[in-house]
């Protein structure tokens, strides 16, 4: 609890330093904020805590509790790859403050415990990505990205919406357990089970599973890098645990009405996103396919059907890897690409003239397709094991078969850093600040203890 009060501290400092001219500490306070928030965390994690005064719609137990660490700790990592961002002081202050305001939604949305407190979380983390994926100005592709992201944001809000007055209207109450027990009776309205569909319609949506994904390529590719990074890491976390918290637990009496149809958008978008990615010559759509097909796997452990704690570490344990290597992966091609497009081309020779660069992409890269030494492998390996004990093991080979495509994509990024070098001489005069070699440093340790050690790595807290 005091983590998110921590934050909303922060982004209301960051409010104020327009008026009391502290521009220049902004920056810092921010990652002590977040630090700060991640102290409290660790203090609480003994004590679960549940606002009474809201009527309990907020809920921070063990599991808000690890997956909100995870939130901090990547945000952190963003902040150090994003100083530049910052360097612009007019918009210094909104910057600074949309992005805390967006992680203040995302660590709402992983301690929800009411209807009310999920739409509340959901729209306090869209909002300011809307804003900040058309922050650059003067980019007809950014102001198209933010447009585009915030008209069918909309939509995707109006189904949520639908969704639970429709689930309202079944049980009389925002309450999930009380919504748990309505469905759990033998009289169930019809229409309680589309409500529970428009829920599911308007989540797969914010984390780009087909066929709601249409929009991913074209934000990612014209949304400024380093808001590509921040959006494909925190909303993928926050959305997957009020996914898991949602159909595993709270709508499980009605998992026969729903589980097809989560197969079915699962296979569409393993078959979607690999053969999209394998086209790709920007980067940014080429990691955008590459999130859809990993929002997929995540969504696998739905239909795992294992209500267990053992689905909450493989979730955790995912996410942590996912959100690592896609931080790490966009700082490095953002100071690769510097003001160009950001087309594969520009990593030529980047193994010649930047080999640490070079070799924490590769990392970065190796993790997301999932081979082994690093955290990817054993992310993708706990969520197809929990498939072993469900009815749709067949789905492990689809997983199987989409990852090694995954491979194939991930591997021409590879081979190309391998290639003659550039001809663009100016391509490789890069200026790595300290906090930038701290993040690349950090992140290329934590991927491989992770994958080496994962047992080592606090993510079996949750007993």
């Amino acid at each position: 609890m005091w983590a998110l009060v921590t934050i909303l501290i922060s982004g209301i400092i960051a409010l104020l330093t327009e008026i009391f001219n502290f521009k220049k500490a902004l920056y810092g306070l921010s990652l002590l904020g977040i630090l700060i928030a991640l102290v409290f965390n660790v203090m609480e994690w003994n004590h679960p805590f549940s606002w009474e005064y809201s009527d309990s719609m907020v809920l921070f137990d063990k599991v808000a509790l690890a997956f909100s660490s995870v939130l901090l700790i990547t945000v952190f990592l963003w902040f150090l790859m994003s100083q530049s961002y910052f360097n612009e002081e007019t918009n210094l202050v909104e910057h600074t403050s949309l992005v805390l305001f967006s992680l203040i939604g995302s660590m709402l949305l992983v301690s929800f415990n009411n209807l009310v407190s999920l739409f509340l979380g959901i729209e306090i983390l869209s909002i300011p990505l809307y804003v900040l994926a058309a922050s650059n100005k003067k980019d007809i592709l950014s102001n198209e990205a933010g447009f585009k992201y915030l008209i069918m944001g909309s939509f995707a809000s109006g189904f949520l919406l639908f969704g639970i007055a429709l689930l309202y209207g079944a049980s009389g109450s925002f309450d999930l357990w009380t919504i748990y027990s309505t469905l759990s009776t033998d009289h169930v309205p019809t229409f309680a089970y589309t409500g529970i569909v428009m829920i599911l319609i308007a989540l797969a949506f914010k984390v780009s599973i087909a066929p709601f994904h249409f929009w991913t390529p074209d934000v990612y590719e014209g949304s400024p890098i380093v808001i590509t990074a921040l959006m494909s890491t925190i909303v993928k976390t926050s959305v997957f645990v009020a996914i898991m918290k949602l159909f595993l637990w709270y709508f499980y009496p009605a998992f026969n009405h729903y589980v097809e149809l989560v197969a079915g958008m699962i296979i569409l978008s393993l078959v979607v996103s690999n053969f999209s990615a394998l086209r790709q010559t920007n980067i940014k759509r080429l990691l955008a396919f590459s999130s859809i097909s990993h929002a997929s796997i995540m969504l696998l452990l739905v239909i795992a059907n294992i209500r267990n704690n053992s689905t909450i570490n493989a979730l955790l344990y995912y996410t942590f890897a996912y959100s690592i290597a896609n931080i790490t992966a966009f700082a490095v091609i953002r100071l690769i690409s510097q003001q160009q497009e950001e087309r594969i081309e520009v990593l030529k020779g980047l193994i010649y003239k930047q080999p640490l660069l070079a070799i924490t992409l590769m990392i970065a890269l190796l993790s997301m397709a999932g081979i082994p030494v690093t955290a990817g492998f054993f992310a993708k390996y706990y969520v197809l094991s929990a498939l072993m004990m469900s009815s749709y093991k067949w789905m492990i080979i689809a997983a199987i078969l989409a990852s090694i495509l995954g491979v194939v994509y991930y591997l021409k990024l590879i081979i190309t850093m391998f290639e003659k070098e550039s001809k663009q001489k100016d391509v490789w005069d890069i200026t790595i600040s300290s906090k930038e070699w701290v993040l690349l440093v950090v992140s290329l340790v934590l991927l491989i203890l992770a994958g080496v050690y994962p047992d080592g790595i606090a993510f079996y807290l949750i007993k």
